[in-house]
């Protein structure tokens, strides 16, 4: 399902990338995001675990980009924020007897599908530094 996780990510690492020579602090990202820095520190964690960024505790401790901006795509973000995009199905299971209940599911799979290569195409072409340009 579509989340804001993808926007919050991308918010971050925009903000590691304007600011690269500090450690920034998950109230300071959080402040920009005016979001919970909970929150904030729970996708720092995730891109920590993809060795995207490397944090430092203590008074001047905070988070910094670890990669080269121009060499990270949005859809290699995108992957680690989600395995896929998907607009869901209902919860109910259609009815196998109606000529549209038994291949909805499987027409919106097919849709998922296309909408996840056309959204993967589009980001594998601009990088965190392109979008990071545009402030």
């Amino acid at each position: 399902m579509i989340s804001g996780k993808f926007a919050i990510t991308i918010h971050i690492l925009t903000l590691l990338h304007k600011f690269p020579n500090d450690y920034l602090s998950s109230e300071f990202i959080a402040g920009s995001i005016n979001l919970n820095p909970v929150l904030v520190r729970k996708e720092i964690a995730n891109l920590k675990a993809h060795h995207i960024v490397e944090s430092k505790e203590g008074k001047n401790g905070g988070t910094k980009l670890a990669v080269n901006a121009a060499e990270l795509t949005l859809k290699q973000i995108f992957e680690m924020t989600f395995e896929t995009i998907g607009l869901g199905f209902a919860k109910n299971q259609p009815n196998p007897d109606c000529p549209v209940g038994k291949n909805i599911n499987q027409h919106l799979e097919n849709l998922y599908s296309e909408m996840n290569q056309k959204v993967s195409a589009q980001l594998e072409g601009i990088s965190l530094e392109d979008f990071s340009n545009q402030f």
